[in-house]
């Protein structure tokens, strides 16, 4: 027995992801890893003992699609929209101006509060991008504060082109010194391949210089109508594809013939008063599904993977564990730390997105006795503790 093992015991139920649910469960955890996982009565001693007092337990939800790093409110944009304004890509601009003006200490409070919140809705992993200051510094800083407080970092230089230059000229600046400078500090690379932000011939021009950076390929596609988003990303082996609120039949062909993540984002939908992504047309296909909260504050002001999976099993028409396992399992696989052997990823990180022996122990402990609540009782607060590396990051006693 290590004198750093918890055991957490008095679980009703354990969806583990990978391995199927176990009713009257325990786990046990050391130096942040699963070291066991079964049935209670079986569970070995520890040093020390957690009750979760007849709770469900679920795998901390991983947000593989955010924008942590902005100021600025866009709530009167949002309000138009609702009634009846379309979305447009070049709102982005106004976030752009507000980001610019704020200074470094403002952000970083900005994005801890923001972190604070993922944590206090079940979220352990986040992504981060770059994407509101489109400058040098100010993509830089972004990535240097996303590096410091965000468990992954994308560079999203191509966001859209700012307003005081003309888009090649911008391209340019992307793909060389911007990427040049940004690249130390972040691990992906993104672009928002659609009508009124960058071209597919722009969006492989900066993949291919992302990439050999060293940076890996993500993509923003299909988000306003069908377009060569999801064809690009497939082609050039993005990690994963984002949005896909349009995809053609030759694109669900494309991505269930290849190894990119879809992530969908059912706020940006909903927001964007959009359709939601085909879900279960895409799982159905065999291609490989991630939900994200897609926290920006033009179109998804919110990071509540409830939520969001909520919704994709309500509106979606995903099963809850399909819809658990989207946000979960689907989000590691997006970021490339899913289980590849010994509970560790590609990297040799402890894995996340799953409960298995050796992967993270990161913890989502309901408070209720099913799991399914989360959809069943839509809008309610189910959240009691969420456990990162077997740390309490959030309880709500």
């Amino acid at each position: 027995m290590a004198a750093n093992s918890v055991l957490f015991t008095g679980i009703s139920e354990l969806r583990t992801v990978s391995n199927g649910t176990l009713e009257n469960a325990a786990l046990a955890t050391e130096n942040g890893q699963i070291t066991w996982v079964g049935e209670a009565a079986e569970a070995p001693e520890a040093a020390e003992v957690t009750d979760l007092g007849g709770r469900a337990v679920i795998p901390g939800w991983v947000d593989s699609h955010t924008h942590m790093v902005f100021d600025g409110d866009r709530s009167a944009e949002f309000e138009a929209r609702m009634a009846g304004q379309s979305y447009e890509a070049g709102g982005i601009r106004t976030t752009m101006e507000a980001t610019r003006q704020a200074s470094e200490e403002r952000l970083r409070k900005l994005v801890r509060g923001r972190l604070a919140a993922c944590h206090a809705g079940g979220t352990t992993t986040v992504e981060t991008k770059t994407g509101y200051g489109l400058t040098i510094p100010t993509e830089v800083l972004a990535a240097e504060i996303g590096a410091e407080l965000c468990d992954e970092v994308t560079f999203l230089g191509a966001h859209v082109c700012p307003p005081e230059m003309d888009q090649s000229d911008y391209v340019e600046l992307v793909a060389g010194e911007m990427l040049e400078a940004v690249a130390p500090h972040v691990g992906w690379i993104d672009v928002f391949c659609e009508e009124g932000a960058f071209t597919y011939e722009e969006c492989k021009k900066i993949l291919e210089a992302g990439r050999k950076k060293g940076l890996v390929p993500r993509v923003h596609g299909n988000q306003l109508g069908e377009g060569p988003g999801i064809a690009l990303a497939v082609e050039v082996g993005a990690a994963s594809v984002d949005h896909v609120t349009f995809p053609s039949d030759q694109d669900v062909e494309l991505l269930a013939g290849s190894d990119t993540v879809a992530t969908i984002l059912p706020g940006a939908d909903i927001c964007t008063r959009h359709p939601l992504a085909p879900a279960r047309k895409l799982l159905d296909a065999g291609v490989t599904l991630a939900i994200a909260s897609d926290l920006n504050p033009g179109t998804s002001n919110t990071s509540s993977m409830n939520w969001c999976v909520g919704t994709a099993v309500l509106q979606g028409y995903l099963s809850f564990d399909e819809a658990l396992a989207a946000g979960t399992l689907g989000g590691a696989k997006a970021l490339h730390r899913n289980e590849v052997a010994g509970g560790l990823d590609a990297s040799g990180r402890p894995a996340v997105g799953t409960l298995s022996v050796g992967c993270a122990a990161n913890l989502h402990v309901l408070n209720t006795s099913h799991a399914v609540d989360l959809a069943y009782r839509p809008g309610m607060h189910l959240d009691y503790a969420t456990y990162i590396g077997g740390t309490c990051v959030y309880s709500a006693e």
